[in-house]
């Protein structure tokens, strides 16, 4: 038993304070009492705020280790170096990848959540079947249209393809939406120079999520003398659309961080890192040669698009609330319970309640780490200096 004591805590009902009762790993009681109970051991919180864990829909690497290479190493690495950040529960990104390097994935990733302790909830692929013109920092080579030999082997599988993106301009995107639906596979948008209509195609195919809002996908712009929209307005324009924004305070200005979340609101807007291997590491080499890092960012070698962050779910928070001036219980369901709703997992995962997983950061009021517990164990403790 551990009795996280006197913190500030953030429930489904709002902040609250007093303690939080963990048995094993779930969360047996949130209680209003700071007295000590002798039996457990105790997280002296100290009043500093108690919230869900960080749950990552979006990162392709850290620690120096990429989830491309598709080992279990590299998959442990990468996660143990955003848990030390405040990601609790983890869904693994693949840009544009092989069969085989998928496949070699879906296999590493089963043997994980085999483990009901691992933070790994299942795979996300971003790509292969983007938009040419939108490619971004995806291997350009591999980029293609859904072609249902290919994808609905993969979704049949395994059940831990969680999620999958694709450019709803493409050939065969409704039929491959629907098809991800079908095996319980997450659809979203991305990468893509579309038009509205084809955002509503996608859309009554049963996509609802947008990858990394306002990145890599058309927004308005002129022709001649005409306004065109393009697929950002369609999102906006369509209220049951959820986003996601890379909240580095770079690939989205944090002035535009504070319109999604004015447009959206916390229940349809999320927080990601779309981090790469480079970051939380001591080493600034990356798995992609073709990156780069300057200005606290990763681009392309020649500068011509953003390629990925080096942020990790501590930032996320600090940027939204102290940048964005989001409010800060709206910033940490947009890390924790907008994330599990999204994914589907928020019966176990993504809030502070009695009966749940017991994933929670302690964090300092000036929203510095100083706890992460992951299913009941406190897995990094941080000084004050």
């Amino acid at each position: 038993m551990i009795q996280i004591l006197d913190g500030t805590i953030l429930t489904p009902q709002g902040w609250q304070k007093g303690s939080v009762i963990i048995c094993d790993n779930k969360i047996a009681e949130i209680t209003s009492s700071v007295c000590r109970i002798a039996e457990a051991e105790v997280v002296d919180a100290a009043g500093c705020y108690v919230i869900p864990g960080g749950i990552e829909l979006h990162a392709h690497g850290g620690g120096g280790r990429d989830f491309m290479e598709g080992t279990a190493e590299a998959f442990r690495v990468a996660t143990e170096a955003h848990m030390a950040h405040g990601t609790t529960a983890f869904f693994p990104t693949l840009s544009s990848s092989t069969v085989p390097m998928i496949e070699q994935a879906l296999d590493t990733c089963a043997a994980l959540m085999a483990d009901e302790n691992s933070p790994v909830q299942g795979l996300h692929l971003e790509g292969p079947y983007f938009s040419l013109q939108m490619a971004g920092a995806q291997i350009p080579e591999w980029i293609k249209a859904p072609m249902a030999a290919e994808y609905l082997p993969l979704l049949e599988r395994t059940k831990v393809l969680k999620r999958w993106d694709a450019a709803p301009e493409l050939a065969g995107a409704e039929a491959f939406y629907a098809a991800c639906l079908d095996h319980g596979c997450v659809p979203a948008i991305a990468h893509t120079a579309g038009t509205p209509d084809d955002v509503m195609r996608a859309y009554e195919a049963g996509a609802r999520h947008a990858t990394h809002f306002t990145n890599a996908m058309s927004a308005l712009h002129k022709e001649r003398e005409y306004k065109v929209p393009g697929v950002v307005d369609a999102v906006y324009a369509i209220p049951n659309f959820t986003i996601e924004a890379i909240a580095d305070g770079i690939h989205v200005p944090p002035v535009n961080l504070r319109g999604m979340y004015n447009a959206k609101g916390v229940e349809r807007m999320c927080l990601i890192t779309d981090a790469l291997a480079c970051t939380a590491s001591a080493s600034q080499d990356n798995f992609d040669p073709r990156v780069i890092i300057e200005d606290g960012v990763c681009k392309l070698a020649d500068r011509s698009a953003l390629a990925g962050s080096i942020a990790t779910m501590d930032r996320l928070l600090r940027t939204a609330v102290n940048d964005a001036h989001i409010p800060l219980a709206d910033a940490c369901r947009m890390i924790s319970e907008t994330p599990a709703r999204i994914m589907h997992i928020d019966e176990r995962k993504g809030s502070l309640q009695r009966g749940k997983d017991a994933d929670m950061l302690i964090m300092s009021k000036d929203l510095r780490l100083r706890h992460v517990i992951q299913m009941g164990r406190v897995r990094y403790t941080y000084n004050e200096a």
